[in-house]
């Protein structure tokens, strides 16, 4: 039986992820996932795509808000702003509110990106609903890209470490998973087959897969250094190419939220298609 065997969230969007042992499921993507996020002067979303330092960003959720590190800068304690003050943002197509944290924050995020930035906070996710291509009319997002939550395989990482090796000719070093920054990791699978699930169980959780993850220039950027590379896009377009786009893992939507999955819970496919169409993509 397949199970779960890492849960990652990520507080600030773009910046450095947390693994945890267990994680309450909320309707926009697991508690404390994606909550924050860095804009610029017009309250655009400021991603690691443009500024890869992002990556080297460390934030931890505490009990009343964040502790951040980064290399270089003081730590900053970040208590959870007032949510009565709210200032526009923006992210993809999404236009919404989201509380300011205040100048301090601000002035440190400034320093670490090297460019004018303000970090905010979404207090209440019902403001951001995901697009209506993939899901459905009441589902809702945080300040994830798009959907909830992510899950990638283990052993889907393992085939595409071999098309890494064989490209590189063993000159590579295999990719670890946080290049994908997925929510839930499954092993016990074959490799690529959550291209195929539709509704799946993790512990008392149950989730719509709802589209496949066309894979971004984060990717390509070690978590480590911050350091771009041609990898793991080059390896990607050779073996999950579709649609002028490379995938890598698949978006999930809860449907049964409020409960709490923890690193080895059962992973059980309630739902899925006969396997070679490549994973959940807009039809052309």
């Amino acid at each position: 039986m397949p199970h779960l065997s890492s849960i990652h969230r990520f507080p600030v969007k773009s910046c450095r992820g947390e693994s945890v042992a267990s994680a309450l499921v909320e309707p926009w993507g697991l508690a404390g996932d994606r909550r924050w996020m860095v804009v610029d002067e017009i309250g655009a979303a400021i991603t690691a795509r443009e500024v890869n330092r992002m990556l080297l960003v460390h934030p931890e959720i505490t009990d009343d808000g964040l502790v951040v590190t980064a290399p270089e800068l003081p730590r900053l304690v970040v208590p959870t702003p007032d949510p009565a003050s709210q200032v526009p943002v923006g992210l993809w197509s999404s236009l919404l509110t989201a509380a300011p944290a205040g100048e301090e924050a601000d002035r440190w995020f400034t320093a670490a990106l090297g460019r004018t930035a303000r970090l905010v906070h979404l207090d209440d996710p019902t403001r951001r609903p995901t697009s209506p291509m993939f899901s459905e009319p009441g589902d809702r997002v945080s300040f994830a890209d798009g959907y909830p939550l992510l899950v990638a395989t283990e052993a889907s990482l393992a085939a595409l470490n071999d098309a890494v090796v064989e490209r590189s000719e063993g000159a590579h070093e295999p990719l670890p998973m946080t290049r994908f920054r997925p929510n839930v990791v499954v092993s016990g699978t074959e490799a690529w087959a959550e291209d195929d699930w539709r509704r799946v169980r993790i512990g008392d959780a149950v989730f719509r897969a709802v589209k496949g993850c066309a894979r971004c220039v984060i990717t390509t950027i070690d978590p480590d250094t911050a350091d771009r590379e041609k990898e793991p896009t080059a390896s990607l377009a050779r073996i999950r190419r579709w649609d002028g786009a490379v995938w890598f893992g698949v978006n999930l939507v809860p449907d049964v939220a409020g409960v709490t999955i923890r690193v080895g819970d059962e992973v059980e496919v309630l739902e899925a298609v006969p396997p070679g169409d490549g994973p959940i993509r807009p039809v052309r």
